[in-house]
């Protein structure tokens, strides 16, 4: 008896062990190619800028959106590390990052626009004593006061789901940002792309982030009238 009893013990743990280690497996595959839908299947129309700012025959907000689905396929190392030339390898990268690439794929320099703000009210606005052009466009807080100054703010609630469009920007309790995709669900939010070291990096979290950390800002990016900070992307890297 003692002997079934230690046998029925060690087959326990060693299914409870399989379990462990398949679960993340089953549901990354479940992840990976669960149906998605858009915004067509919801009679939602989607949104186009009417700004091309790199002249490649593509509006601005699908530029973004692409980018921002470029880098989650090349799938960075999640890593923070301070560079002194300001831009990370392509295969680093924090969220931050995400959008910096998204724009820089629409033709827009988000860091130079960014410096520039900072230098004109740093104490007002982003409260920095001492401006780091390194650094300062990868904090989601300075994003985050950019973008709630020179871009739309939209709605907080996701509940208001034609108002989410792809290309939109999302701030999570001013920590974590990301771009949103014009993939949905099958209530019709639309996924994020996104980096915090995650498998996948375009996935259904919108709701279940912001039940962790609610949602701060929804901004959509819109050049227009901006003339006096707008500065278009060159290869500097």
């Amino acid at each position: 008896m003692i002997w079934i009893k230690k046998h029925k013990l060690i087959f326990s743990i060693i299914i409870w062990l399989l379990i462990a280690i398949l679960l993340p497996f089953i549901f990354f595959v479940y992840e990976r190619y669960k149906p998605y839908y858009t915004a067509e299947d919801f009679d939602i129309e989607v949104v186009t800028s009417n700004f091309d700012a790199n002249q490649n025959g593509v509006d601005d907000y699908t530029d973004i959106l692409l980018g921002a689905r470029m880098d989650a396929e090349n799938h960075p190392t999640y890593d923070g590390k301070y560079w002194d030339t300001g831009y990370p390898p392509l295969n680093i990268g924090v969220c931050t990052d995400v959008i910096w690439r998204a724009f820089k794929n629409a033709g827009y320099n988000l860091r130079a626009m960014v410096d520039h703000d900072i230098d004109i009210s740093n104490e007002e606005d982003y409260h920095i004593l001492y401006p780091d052009s390194n650094i300062d466009f990868r904090r989601v807080g300075n994003l985050e006061v950019f973008f709630s100054k020179y871009a739309k703010n939209l709605t907080l609630d996701i509940n208001e789901i034609e108002e989410w469009q792809p290309g939109d920007i999302v701030v999570f309790d001013s920590k974590h940002i990301g771009i949103i995709s014009d993939k949905r669900n099958r209530d019709g939010e639309p996924y994020v792309i996104h980096n915090s070291g995650q498998p996948l990096r375009e996935e259904d979290i919108l709701r279940k982030r912001a039940l962790k950390d609610p949602i701060s800002g929804h901004f959509r990016w819109n050049a227009e009238g901006l003339e006096d900070i707008l500065v278009y992307w060159e290869d500097e890297t």
